[in-house]
């Protein structure tokens, strides 16, 4: 397999994908760091900056905004009483399922225009991909996103 390949497979798809019509018109920024707590869970600020690849000022406003919208809030964290973790709220986890359920409902039936080899073979290549996210996850590039 030529990594190139799969790179430029996995870009293609993403520009589509991240596109998808959204049932709220939020930013990309702000749909990332609901899915980086949804699949993580809660994390420090300076956890969350760097996997989300923004300074920290700029979401420490995202942070704020988003409290203020009721989507995330603050709480101590357990281990050191000085620090906050940033949590997801019921309102929060919601806009993501209803995310994902809109990105499911676009994408049906362009796999039923799939043939029956396309989508088995779409199939098998999950756990490789799921893999790939975990090897990402673990060498600190990125939080894995399994189902």
């Amino acid at each position: 397999m030529d990594v190139s390949d799969l790179t430029r497979a996995i870009e293609n798809f993403n520009r589509y994908y991240i596109r998808l019509p959204m049932v709220q018109k939020l930013s990309f920024t702000t749909l990332s760091v609901l899915d980086t707590l949804a699949v993580g869970g809660p994390r420090r600020l300076t956890s969350l900056a760097k996997t989300e690849q923004i300074s920290q000022p700029g979401l420490t406003q995202l942070v704020t905004r988003l409290e203020n919208e009721g989507l995330l809030e603050r709480r101590p964290d357990p281990a050191d009483g000085r620090a906050v973790l940033i949590h997801l709220t019921e309102n929060g986890r919601k806009i993501r399922q209803d995310r994902q359920q809109s990105r499911d409902r676009y994408l049906a039936p362009l796999i039923a225009q799939l043939t029956p080899a396309e989508r088995q073979s779409l199939a098998a290549a999950l756990p490789a991909l799921y893999r790939l996210a975990e090897l990402g996850a673990e060498a600190g590039h990125q939080s894995p996103s399994t189902p």
